[in-house]
């Protein structure tokens, strides 16, 4: 049914060097081609890069924001349950467990099942009295010093 059909060599076949010899092209891609791409490659991570780590600090101050705010309602329920805020001896620990030291709050219950450390993985400031409020829960940002602008800066309950 196949037909098999076999050339057999001429005689120009074996007649020696081809006139115009055919060059095998090779598969792949030129040096010159690669360095483009990384240079692409390279321009594009430049632009796109400092953008994603600015959004990453954003988030972070935006979770900051919230904790602060969730610590300042936790602090008004104690406030309403005992009358006062925690001394500043008492801090932030007054939430989670019952003072042992100052004055004892009579109606005390857990108001947080944990304290929440700042995106920065420090814990929160509480004053009592504040300065910039009644009281002040703050974090000082990603630095972790006083004062400070955009990403360094304090966030406050006075914001």
């Amino acid at each position: 049914m196949f037909l098999h059909l076999r050339r057999e060599p001429t005689a120009f076949m074996n007649s020696g060097p081809r006139p115009f010899p055919r060059r095998r092209r090779a598969r792949g891609f030129t040096l010159i081609e690669l360095m483009v791409v990384v240079v692409i490659i390279g321009v594009l991570a430049a632009l796109i890069v400092p953008n994603v780590l600015e959004r990453a600090d954003d988030a972070k101050i935006t979770a900051a924001r919230t904790d602060v705010a969730s610590l300042m309602q936790a602090l008004k329920l104690y406030r309403l349950d005992n009358q006062r805020y925690p001394s500043a001896e008492q801090g932030l620990e007054a939430l989670v467990q019952k003072p042992t030291t100052g004055t004892i709050p009579p109606n005390w219950k857990p108001y947080l099942e944990k304290l929440p450390t700042d995106p920065w993985g420090r814990a929160y400031q509480y004053i009592n009295p504040g300065v910039k409020g009644e009281i002040d829960v703050f974090s000082y940002g990603a630095d972790g010093q006083a004062g400070g602008e955009g990403k360094n800066a304090d966030i406050g309950s006075w914001q």
